[in-house]
């Protein structure tokens, strides 16, 4: 019985692996300079610099600017997984369980 539950549970981890893979978020700082692109798995897919709205002289300013704006993106990364891995243990609970998936929050 536990054999199959773990064995679902596992498979049921490698499908929420994909899923967040596909879920995209994006995040900015310096009123759009920097733009950061993320998945819901928080792997960063892109990073773009708007070369007309920062001095790329100012290194500190452009590494300030990365920085704010990872961050931004791996918090909504981290809000994505969250919310999805509330749905999967949602929806793994016998009915009129619902209740205990908030457990995990």
């Amino acid at each position: 019985m536990f054999g199959d539950l773990m064995g679902n549970f596992e498979e049921q981890q490698k499908q929420m692996q994909a899923k967040l893979a596909g879920i995209t978020v994006e995040a900015e700082a310096g009123d759009g300079a920097i733009k950061v692109t993320a998945n819901a798995a928080r792997e960063i897919l892109n990073v773009s610099i708007d070369k007309e709205k920062i001095d790329m002289e100012d290194m500190e300013q452009v590494e300030d600017l990365l920085v704010v704006a990872m961050n931004r993106v791996i918090e909504l990364a981290s809000a994505k997984e969250a919310e999805e891995s509330q749905k999967m243990v949602s929806g793994m609970l016998p009915g009129g369980m619902d209740g205990l998936a908030d457990m995990f929050k």
